[in-house]
């Protein structure tokens, strides 16, 4: 293998796959993995036994549920590429692990269900990926069931999202008789096995394809990477039918590593010097090691196994000893990696959500937020003598984004911030399952929780007032909690000189003090 930077940055494609809950996405990441040659035997989320433990999905809670409710990365390589797959959680509650996740990609796969069409939690996350100007990719999956005609669905696509669509393939026959795809711009079949010249399904195709080529526009490459148009496939992912289609399309006009933006300036991926943004912190992916890995996606430069980085916002020099490529929970030692891969680094708690790593300069991306939770619980620990151990592993699942934390400056129990009741249970599944501590949740007066801004003077005058009613999070940054909206407004319409914000990217917020 080549190891001129541009040879290798050239070569890799960085790409979330995003849908609906049930729209098929886990199960199209399968497949993608069995193509690219990673995996022998796809996994199933309805299958039973071994078939039923999907490579992405190794979390219990998502085993147990047959939901992805953490990002997995996977590494492979396919038609001379590199692919870093993120496949992100579908379900809403998780929407802050997705967003995040979405700062490390250069595209997106939108997998829409051929039934159903574009669904609430799918327009949200094209909505989120639009404001990243993320390129899309579509595909409508299940067009081996009972499905809306594909006219209809693309007008769907167009209408709703006001997005162009240009087909790239086309489906070949319905339902029971779906069969393969045709490639519209080589204007060749891709089936399952041999049929007539004279079989109906090919008759219909060839009628279709002339409605296509004079109703809707040709694929284009700058409206594509511009966030205007999307090419869009069909398939059927569990009888992996169009998977290479899209592949091929990824590999053919999928973006290269794209420039990050920092507080400073804009870091093209080109540069020689090493940059890298941690995104997502997982711990104990190997309960028997007690791990903490952070994914970073590499920006610019290229990666050393042995190098030392600067950690920005310490100003520390982490070692990278041993990163890591990954294959959901499976992992080997990187040797080298360049910008547009995503590498995990061990480290005991060093390293956080939103840090900059850097070669040579100090600066630090932007656009890594925590949003301000839905929903506000206390912890009740069940058995006092685990009152130490509660803490580490709050505050250790906190750092790693699973919940969000915070403790009151009035001395009371410690209170978690959630988007959705899901996450309730996947935190106490994971302090009991992987920290013994058993814990259950209790109501608390408050119902928003606000970061708070200011000149320093001015801050520390209002938390002083408000002692019951303030906390500190994760980061040890002062959060103000109110118990209505009416009164969150009261306070704000109160303290001019203060902003109270429900998202907080705190890199943004000290480089702008």
């Amino acid at each position: 293998m080549s190891t001129d930077p541009a040879f290798e940055i050239a070569r890799r494609r960085t790409f979330a796959i995003i849908s609906h809950p049930d729209a098929g996405k886990t199960t199209l990441t399968e497949r993608l993995l069995r193509a690219g040659g990673a995996i022998q035997l796809a996994g199933n989320v309805r299958a039973k036994g071994e078939r039923r433990r999907t490579r992405s999905d190794w979390m219990g809670i998502e085993r147990e549920r047959g939901i992805s409710v953490v990002t997995s990365v996977m590494t492979f390589e396919y038609g001379d590429c590199v692919f870093n797959l993120l496949d992100t959680p579908g379900h809403e509650d998780f929407s802050e692990d997705t967003y995040r996740t979405l700062t490390a990609v250069d595209a997106a796969v939108m997998v829409i269900d051929a039934a159903k069409g574009i669904e609430a939690r799918t327009r949200k996350l094209f909505e989120i990926c639009r404001l990243r100007d993320i390129p899309i990719l579509t595909f409508i999956n299940k067009m081996d069931r009972e499905s809306q005609d594909p006219f209809a669905l693309l007008d769907e696509v167009s209408s709703s999202l006001a997005l162009d669509t240009a087909p790239v393939t086309w489906p070949v026959g319905r339902a029971a008789d779906f069969v393969g795809t045709y490639d519209l711009r080589k204007r060749a079949y891709h089936l399952t096995g041999e049929l007539a010249q004279s079989d109906p399904r090919l008759v219909a195709v060839a009628e279709e394809v002339d409605l296509v080529r004079a109703a809707l526009p040709e694929f284009d490459i700058e409206a594509f990477a511009a966030g205007h148009l999307t090419p869009v496939f069909f398939g059927s992912a569990i009888r992996d039918i169009g998977v290479a289609d899209l592949l091929d399309g990824l590999v053919e006009y999928g973006p290269k590593p794209r420039a990050q933006p920092a507080d400073t300036r804009v870091v093209e991926a080109t540069e020689s010097g090493l940059t890298a943004l941690v995104f997502k912190i997982q711990a104990n992916m190997d309960p028997n090691h007690r791990d903490r890995i952070a994914f970073a996606r590499v920006c610019s430069g290229r990666l050393v196994r042995g190098m030392r980085l600067k950690q920005v916002r310490t100003g520390k020099l982490i070692p990278l000893h041993a990163p890591q490529f990954f294959f959901a929970r499976d992992r080997a030692l990187a040797e080298e990696a360049f910008a547009g891969d995503v590498v995990g680094i061990p480290n005991h708690g060093t390293l956080r959500i939103g840090d900059t790593l850097s070669e040579i300069e100090d600066l630090n991306f932007v656009g890594v937020p925590y949003f301000a939770p839905e929903i506000l619980r206390r912890v009740r620990l069940d058995d006092a003598m685990k009152a130490k151990k509660l803490r580490q592993a709050l505050q250790e699942l906190a750092e790693e984004g699973v919940v969000q934390l915070f403790r009151p400056q009035d001395g009371s129990p410690p209170m978690v911030g959630v988007v959705g009741t899901l996450q309730l249970d996947v935190l106490q599944a994971r302090l009991a399952g992987e920290y013994g501590v058993a814990i259950g949740f209790e109501t608390t007066p408050f119902q928003l929780a606000r970061w708070v801004f200011g000149e320093k003077a001015t801050l520390d005058r209002f938390v002083s007032d408000q002692r019951s009613a303030m906390a500190d999070d994760v980061d040890g940054d002062p959060v103000f909690l109110a118990t209505s909206a009416f009164m969150m407004r009261r306070t704000a319409e109160l303290n001019h000189g203060l902003a109270f914000r429900d998202i907080k990217d705190f890199r943004a917020e000290k480089t702008a003090a």
